[in-house]
């Protein structure tokens, strides 16, 4: 993290240290990595989207009944899981932000 506090940081930062983690991983792979156990399911990227898919349901359901932590917990889950599902499908997360990017114009 390059001495910086994790308060200091961005969302950006977070997410591409994140972004880096997975591609890490898939370069790198690790015996136990719950990302390389995701990558490398027999069910391929039908695993990841389950993920997704579940992540989201758990994030709408918190976000309905109003519980603020768990609100936070599944957000920062379905992130993460998003982003291993890019990964997954072989796209850039600065393909992602760029969108955004040309979206905020």
């Amino acid at each position: 993290m390059s001495g910086r506090r994790r308060s200091q940081l961005t969302g950006n930062d977070i997410l591409g240290e994140m972004w880096e983690v997975i591609g890490n991983r898939v370069q790198n792979p690790r015996e136990g990595s719950y990302i390389n156990s995701l990558l490398r399911d027999p069910k391929g990227i039908d695993r990841v989207l389950e993920k997704v898919g579940e992540e989201a349901t758990e994030y709408i359901l918190a976000v309905k009944n109003g519980r603020q932590r768990e609100i936070v917990m599944e957000a920062a889950d379905l992130q993460f899981h998003l982003l291993v599902s890019l990964k997954a499908a072989g796209i850039e997360f600065s393909s992602v932000l760029d969108e955004l990017e040309s979206r905020r114009r």
